[in-house]
């Protein structure tokens, strides 16, 4: 989904639930990617579509400075809370569009997007990079392949039937509800490759993940087709709905799934 105008319904209300309900990128893609870049403690990382700071707070360590750009206020406010309660003193927060990047930013040894490049206008996001990106840097798409709307484990399935019964069959995103997710025409890599970015390699671990019913409702309402706003006067009733039908599933009401984790690093051209 690439949208050419910032939407600040996209994920309005969702921040408090993204920052505790999101799966977090476990330590080993960072330990990886400190790796595959010999971080040491010192450079700049600049984290686009922070969102939470989901990125930036647990890899602030491996840089002397990092930035955190979102056009969400709401979810800055909440990734400074949790930067605070991190002890994360090194990461400055800006309420912006990636889109709106310039060279008064200064230079960086990597860029990070995760779950945030889809929102973007690709092509303009990457051509602005090629001026704040060090030669031998490069650009990081983190991944979590968590995707609940395509899954088929019984569990997730269960629960995307459950959230059409109450918000319908569409696939909603944006416009307060109103819009409607549409896939990418075009892969990332495939973007990345007409770019200054153009050496791709993707790195991947896997991790396992746990889940109550609550915590996977609080998932649900950080997500962009599952607002809480959404549901309205129904959520009440929705959450019932959710919890009765997940423990016919599992009765133990407890859930766990392994995934991939995937870092799409993108070297810049030197």
């Amino acid at each position: 989904m690439v949208t050419t105008t910032y939407d600040p319904t996209l994920f309005q209300g969702a921040a408090w639930y993204y920052a505790r309900y999101r799966a977090k990128y476990p330590q080993a893609l960072f330990d990886l990617l400190t790796d595959v870049f010999k971080l040491d403690g010192t450079g700049r990382l600049l984290d686009l579509g922070c969102g939470a700071g989901l990125v930036g707070i647990p890899f602030h360590k491996r840089f002397a400075e990092v930035v955190g750009l979102d056009p969400d206020a709401e979810m800055l406010k909440e990734a400074q809370e949790q930067a605070g309660e991190a002890g994360a003193t090194n990461i400055r927060w800006i309420h912006d569009r990636a889109e709106s990047i310039s060279d008064e930013l200064g230079k960086f040894q990597l860029v990070t997007m995760g779950r945030s490049f889809h929102w973007m206008e690709r092509e303009l996001v990457l051509s602005k990079l090629d001026s704040l990106v060090v030669d031998g840097g490069a650009i990081v798409i983190l991944q979590t392949n968590e995707n609940v709307w395509e899954s088929d484990h019984p569990w997730k399935t269960t629960v995307i039937k459950v959230v059409k019964r109450w918000l319908g069959e569409r696939r909603r995103t944006g416009k307060g509800g109103e819009g409607e997710w549409k896939p990418l025409d075009v892969p990332h890599q495939e973007v990345l490759k007409q770019s200054s970015f153009s050496r791709i390699e993707t790195y991947e671990v896997r991790s396992s993940l746990s889940w109550t019913i609550d915590s996977y409702i609080g998932y649900i309402y950080s997500t962009a087709f599952g607002l809480p706003s959404f549901f309205g006067e129904n959520r009440e009733q929705f959450e019932a709905d959710l919890r009765a039908s997940l423990l016919e599933v599992e009765p133990s009401g407890e859930f766990t799934e392994e995934l991939p984790f995937t870092a799409v690093v993108a070297w810049k051209k030197s």
